[in-house]
Order: C-alpha cells, then sequence, then structure tokens
C-alpha cells in the first residue's frame, strides 16, 4: 500500500486531508473550476518572466519526428508524405546556400553490447547486454547536395530552410 503522506517542497495554499488526517487525493477541479477540463500546464516551475516563450514550432519536436520516422516507412507517396512534413526538396539556408533533398535515410539501430576502459587505460573490456539493458534506437537524416558535396541534415534542420522547391536549375562548379 502506498502512504500518500508526505511534505510537499511547495504550498498550494490549500490542503486536502482524508478521515484520518493523512494527505487525501486533490478532488476534481483541485487546480480549476470542478468539471471542466484544464488547459495543458506545466506546474511548478521556477519564475521564467526573463526566458522568451518556446517556439511552438519546436514544442515535442522528438515526437513528430518519432511520428514521421513512422509514417514515412509506410507512406504511399514520400513526397507528398515530405510536403506534408514540412521538408523541403529544394531548401535554402540562412547564408543563401540552396540545398537540393537527394534522399531520405532511416536506420534502426539495437544496442546489444557494451565497451567500457580498463583502469588505468590499458585497453577496454566488451560486455553483451542483457536483454533488459538492450536499447532500440531509431536515426533519420535528409541527404541534401549543395552543389558540391552532400549535407545530411537532421529532422529539425531540415524544417528550418526556406522552402525553395520550384522547379530549379543550378551550375555545378568546374564542369
Amino acid at each position: 500500500m502506498h502512504d500518500d503522506h508526505h511534505h510537499h517542497s511547495h504550498d498550494h495554499g490549500h490542503h486536502h486531508h482524508g478521515p484520518d488526517g493523512r494527505h487525501d487525493r486533490h478532488p476534481l477541479g483541485h487546480n480549476g473550476p470542478a468539471g471542466k477540463p484544464l488547459q495543458w500546464q506545466t506546474p511548478h516551475l521556477p519564475d521564467q518572466a526573463h526566458e522568451p516563450p518556446a517556439d511552438p514550432s519546436s514544442v515535442d519536436l522528438d515526437l513528430v519526428e518519432t511520428a514521421f520516422l513512422e509514417g514515412f516507412a509506410r507512406a504511399p507517396d514520400p513526397s507528398s508524405f515530405l510536403r506534408l512534413a514540412g521538408i523541403p526538396f529544394v531548401g535554402e539556408m540562412a547564408d543563401g546556400v540552396r540545398l537540393h533533398l537527394l534522399r531520405v535515410e532511416t536506420e534502426d539501430l539495437v544496442d546489444v553490447g557494451a565497451v567500457m576502459p580498463l583502469v588505468g587505460g590499458t585497453g577496454v573490456a566488451y560486455h553483451p547486454l542483457p536483454a533488459r539493458l538492450t536499447s532500440h534506437r531509431r536515426r533519420l537524416a535528409f541527404i541534401y547536395h549543395d552543389g558540391t558535396e552532400q549535407k545530411p541534415l537532421g529532422f529539425a534542420a531540415a524544417r528550418t530552410l526556406a522552402d525553395r522547391s520550384a522547379a530549379s536549375q543550378f551550375a555545378v562548379p568546374g564542369r
């Protein structure tokens, strides 16, 4: 049984106690009018009066990237999926360099072992990981070309490019 009697390091200005005097679960509407759904909030953060508000386009970007990875693999029309995700085929960086999208790379990674340095720095020790410690990760890269070389960009970086995806032509230096 979980003991709900505990001390908060902050004060709500009100307390709810059950018949035995222990801290009771908060009633419906604890932080707002009873019966009304509450908006998403981040309670008990330090004063943020001097920090600019978060850019809404970057909130939960890791979750958006995960959804992109899952959807892109099953998309019947990858080009339309890229447009929907805001990934330009021809993107322009802040310095004016234009990048042309060549390929989308996705990669599944599973870590099944670990290497640790030996004391004294004379070598390393390898240990296979038990199932509960293995990790599954996915990587995503957008491979662009700038006219001279390939440039891999992550999801967030590709979305920050200015979209110049109208049909384009560019000269290759030295040809």
